[in-house]
Formats: C-alpha cells, structure tokens, sequence
C-alpha cells in the first residue's frame, strides 16, 4: 500500500478529505475530455481587495479564480464558501511560513505541481493546459500549491519534534488495518458549541481543558461545558472498539496514556477533546469498516426545547432507519439525508457520533446551520472491509502524518484566533 503522493506533497490537506482527491482527479479528466469554454477576460474591479488578513490582501479575482478551479475539480461544499475559506487560511498559513523563514523555493513548488498533476495522471504542462481552458491561471495553481507546501514545512519544523510512533502504535495500527483489532477503549468527551462570534474564545478554552490530567477534572469540565448528551454523567463513554472511531482519529487515542486528554479537534461549530480513560486488547479482533450507512433527519429549532421535544417524539416512534422516510412523508426532500460513505469520506463530527451508536440507535448531539437545526442521527448499518495488505514504513509514515495533522489542525486555529480578518 503506497502512502499518497498527494498527502507528502500538502500536509495542508485535511485527512478526511484526501479520499476525495480521487474523485477530483476523475472530475477534472471528464471536463479535460469534454473541454470547457474559457472564461470571459476579468474586469479591473476584479483586481480590488475582497478580504483582507492581517496585512495581506485576498484580491476579487483570486476568489473568483479559487471558486473556478473548485468547480472545475467538482469539490463537493458551496464553492463560493469554500473559495474564501481556503484563501484566508492560506494567508495565515503564508504569514506562519513567513514568520519561521520557511518559505519553500520554486524547485519545491515545481515538484509540488508535477505531484498534484500526477493524481490525474498529466505531466505540469499538461494540467495546466487543462485548467487554463477552464479559466484557471497556472499562477493561481502555483500559488495553491505553495502555500500549501509552505504549510507542510512550518508543521513539520514546528511539530516534528513532538511527533513520537512506537513499535506498539504499528502493530496495532496493522492489526486494524488487516480487518480487525482486539483493541477497545474507554473514552470521556466534551464537546463544545463554537458559533462563529464565540469561537476564539472557546478555542482558547480547549486548549486550557487540553491540560487536564486527571478523569475528575475533566469529568467536572464537561459537566460546566460540554454540549453533549454525556454532560451530566461527566462526559463518560462505554466501552467502544477502536474500529468504531475515525481512522484520523484512531493513532490520536492510541498515543494517550490514561488521563491524558487530545488537543483540541475541530468540528462543524464544535471544538472535541477526548481523555482516554482506559485501554485493554480483548483477545476478540473487532472488524474495520469500508463504509457506514446512517441517515440525517433535520429539524428546525436547534436545541430548543421545541426541537428537542420534536426529536424525541420521532425517536419513540421508530425502529429502523426505513422508518424515517414515514416521518419524512410529504416533507422538502433535504429534512432527510441517507446514504452510504465510507468511513474516510464522513464528516468528522458524524464519525465521531456513529462511533458511539449500535445499529438503528440514535444521537441528537449534532446541529447544522449555526445551531438552528437540530441533527436526529441514526445508524444504519456498517461495512466490514476484507484485509488489506499493510507496509509497516507506511503505517508508519501514515501515523506520524496524522498526528503532525492534529498539530496542524490546532495551530491553524490559534491562527485564525489571533487574526484579524476584515471582508471589504
């Protein structure tokens, strides 16, 4: 199994999303065969500051052109959001880069391209043929590419360090990827609300509770802030198999000695943190699974009493997740969203929820739209996955990745914590 190629050349890439790079590579060929009409020549006003980020400025025409190469790679999201998204976080990332003197020089960014390119199969020049007839400047490739170089290098001369992968950590980290772990854990979490005017502050206040050492104390602090449903019993899980949680997640627990809790992890509107409580190998390997199949049933109202009333009134009157589609009946089709993913492809803070679940159990923990709508999640059903062959340089290289990535994914909200961001 070859570690990708794509996660070398840009750490910046979140984890969970590097499944889809595939199916951008598959987008970007199709529209490459079909061809794609050049965009119209850009206006002046194009060039005028859109955003501006600590002292650097985020011009009109490179969102559009950021918003353009997304459609054109059929990135799943709003492309208008994701667009912002990604250049604000680029300029933090440059200015880090920047401030550590780790800018990255042109041969590495040429070989960060050529990488890239090769995810669909073309040389540099040739996707950079393909994106132009798209409307995207090779410039603005180049500059993707390097901030996201620049990134990968300020993470890893900031972070290497602390990045420790035992012998122990592979074994069982092969073990799970071979179709199944004895491994399970016990588990507390406190999850937090991080509404956009509020999420510095609760950022800055994950990072405190990430100090915790002892289960009383942190057991005490999901009592006072965690919005979870386990709140009142001290933020305790059961016990779960190490198979259920995120693959991202798995090396993170497994580097825990009991009592120590993970750095913070962001979420859609949350912050997490998890302290191991326990660990034990029960002789029994548990399955890894392919995919998870779940369904979304959306309520307006957030946890509103009102919501929260509607959610258990539908709870109680259903067994399985067909049920739903009766509850659903003569609704708008997107008050309920059901499918298979797999489990790389689910979006973190509902892999950590369905970690907890059995099938046709339920969680009311999640909410969409800033808090306005209340998430009544259901487990469907799991896919075991058959065993895969696993290189242990690659495990290896695989879990010091994602770890360096948890670093990353804190850092990167200090950043923005600290910034400030002004829209023109």
């Amino acid at each position: 199994m070859r570690h990708p190629l794509i996660a070398r050349a840009l750490i910046a890439q979140p984890l969970i999303a590097r499944p889809l790079i595939a199916s951008w590579a598959r987008a970007l060929a199709l529209c490459v065969g079909v061809g794609l009409a050049p965009v119209a020549v850009m206006a002046q006003s194009q060039f005028s500051p859109a955003y501006l980020v600590n002292d650097k400025v985020i011009t009109t025409f490179e969102v559009e052109q950021r918003r353009t190469f997304l459609a054109l790679l059929r990135a799943p999201g709003d492309p208008d959001k994701l667009a912002r998204e990604q250049l604000i976080e680029e300029r933090l990332k440059m200015g880090a880069a920047e401030q550590a003197g780790t800018l990255p020089a042109e041969d590495a960014v040429e070989a960060g391209m050529a990488e890239f390119a090769s995810r669909v199969n073309m040389d540099t020049e040739q996707f950079l043929r393909a994106i132009d007839a798209g409307g995207v400047a090779p410039e603005s490739f180049r500059e993707f590419v390097r901030a996201g170089i620049a990134w990968r290098d300020v993470v890893r001369a900031r972070f290497s360090g602390k990045v420790q992968v035992s012998d122990r950590d592979v074994d069982r980290a092969i073990q799970s990827a071979s179709g199944g772990s004895s491994v399970r854990v016990l588990l507390s979490e406190i999850i937090m609300a991080a509404p956009p005017a509020q999420a510095a502050a609760v950022q800055a206040r994950a990072g405190e509770l990430a100090q915790i050492t002892t289960e009383a104390e942190f057991a005490s602090a999901a009592g006072r802030f965690s919005a979870a449903g386990t709140r009142g019993r001290g933020g305790r899980l059961d016990w779960m198999p190490i198979t259920n949680l995120p693959p991202a997640l798995r090396p993170i627990i497994l580097g825990l000695a009991p009592g120590q809790v993970t750095q913070p992890i962001p979420l859609e509107g949350a912050v997490a943190l998890f302290q191991l409580r326990a660990i034990e190998e029960t002789g029994i390997a548990e399955p890894e699974y392919s995919a998870i199949e779940y369904a979304a049933y959306y309520i307006p109202g957030g946890r509103s009493p009102v919501a929260l009333q509607e959610a258990a009134r539908v709870a109680a009157s259903i067994d399985t997740c067909d049920d739903l589609y009766g509850i659903a009946k003569g609704k708008p089709a997107e008050v309920l969203e059901r499918g298979v993913k797999p489990v790389a492809e689910i979006p973190r803070d509902v892999a950590l929820e369905l970690a907890k679940l059995d099938r046709h159990e339920i969680s009311t923990n999640l909410t969409r739209a800033d808090g306005q709508t209340l998430v009544l999640l259901m487990l469907c059903g799991r896919t075991p996955v058959v065993a895969v062959d696993a290189v242990r340089e690659d495990i290896l290289s695989q879990l010091q990745d994602r770890r360096l990535q948890g670093f990353a994914d804190s850092y990167l909200e200090e950043l923005r914590a600290d910034a400030r961001i002004v829209e023109k």
